[in-house]
């Protein structure tokens, strides 16, 4: 994966980064996280933790191994309203319900960026609204090249690529204060991973992640 950061008009330029192989970890708290963004290592499901999927936190039972690329988390003050997250063309959008209990794909994807929010709202997912919105969580697919940009207010653009044909789909997590759970509730950050495989279906039980 690579990982181009600088002004927009120079991020062809800009300092490159090559994220190796490691252990797949759970996604750590986001409130304790600073402003600068995050890298985790790339890695598989361990056979170990399919046979927990059903517990709060573990990844699903697969069929294969879930690869899971270097995730990317933005927060304030980096992260600001306005903030747009552009993507190749194509781009589909399957919601997650019920991402802190049990989560599990919403019955219909959206062509990107139209995604519903939690609060049932139909939104346009690439631009980040202001503090209180409600949280995006959803899985990407449709990739035939593997990047995406994220624009900040201020005129940087952090631009990040990988392998497409390893890691076709892309894991979309925006919270942004309004949700009840605690205490994501005081969290105001955004968060990109790509996947070899969508681990969701409509009838999950259990977490990836955190």
């Amino acid at each position: 994966m690579n990982i181009n950061r600088g002004k927009r008009q120079r991020a062809d330029a800009a300092r490159t980064r090559d994220v190796g192989e490691a252990p797949l970890s759970r996604r750590g708290v986001l409130g304790g996280l600073a402003a600068v963004p995050v890298l985790a290592g790339l890695g598989s499901a361990a056979p170990a933790l399919a046979t927990t999927a059903t517990r709060p936190g573990s990844v699903p039972t697969a069929t294969d191994d879930l690869v899971r690329g270097a995730e990317r988390r933005y927060n304030a003050p980096l992260l600001t309203a306005g903030t747009r997250l552009v993507l190749p063309a194509g781009i589909k959008a399957v919601p997650i319900e019920d991402y802190y209990r049990q989560p599990h794909l919403a019955s219909a994807e959206s062509a990107w960026p139209r995604v519903t929010a939690t609060d049932g709202t139909t939104v346009d997912a690439s631009i980040v609204p202001e503090r209180g919105a409600p949280t995006r969580i959803a899985m990407l697919s449709g990739f035939r090249e593997g990047w995406y940009e994220l624009i900040h207010a201020g005129g940087r653009a952090d631009r990040v690529t990988w392998d497409a044909r390893k890691f076709s789909y892309l894991f979309v997590y925006g919270e942004f204060g309004a949700t009840n759970e605690t205490p994501f509730n005081r969290f105001y950050s955004l968060a990109l991973q790509p996947h070899s495989r969508n681990p969701y279906s409509r009838t999950t039980l259990g977490r990836v992640g955190a």
